[in-house]
């Protein structure tokens, strides 16, 4: 049989009058009371969404889920669907010059750079490591590119819907 008691906690009392506003404050001098009935809780919340596997799951990476990219001297367009998308991979530059690989948002009229590699033109040939890791949302009509400027410059890696245009997650 459970056992009713009064709780005489300021601090506790303090929280639940934070948590719940209209619980508190007017109410001065009710005392709040806690049962040892236990009463289980059911989270159910990331089915209810659609999603029946834990976050760090739900982002890995499938032969069906990952679209590879290779960089080298031109544009190309990497994605023009819409949802949310992670893209990852690798950056390498291989020059004296100066030239740069990017990774460009546009809609057709308005284009954004939204991270680029640029080598610094000093003598001598300078090699340039990186990797990359990002998310992009991308609504009707816009698209992500990938830009090599020279032979020199490669952009390798992939691209993995995370989410549809709605938030809803996009399982491997």
């Amino acid at each position: 049989m459970a056992q009713e008691f009064t709780i005489k906690s300021p601090d506790i009392e303090d929280k639940i009058n934070q948590l719940l506003p209209s619980q508190g404050g007017a109410g001065a001098g009710v005392d709040f009371s806690a049962s040892t009935m236990v009463i289980p809780i059911v989270d159910l919340t990331e089915t209810a969404e659609g999603s029946s596997l834990r976050q760090d799951l739900q982002t890995s990476l499938s032969l069906s889920t990952v679209t590879s990219f290779d960089v080298e001297n031109t544009t190309t367009t990497l994605i023009n669907t819409t949802g949310y998308f992670r893209v990852f991979g690798t950056f390498v530059g291989r020059t004296a010059t100066s030239d740069n690989s990017r990774f460009t948002l546009t809609d057709g009229i308005t284009s954004k750079i939204i991270l680029q590699f640029t080598e610094l033109g000093l003598s001598g040939e300078n090699n340039q490591l990186g990797q990359y890791d990002f998310i992009v949302k991308l609504q009707a009509g816009e698209s992500l590119t990938a830009t090599s400027t020279t032979v020199n410059h490669i952009l390798q890696g992939c691209t993995r819907q995370i989410a549809d245009i709605n938030g809803n997650l996009t399982n491997p």
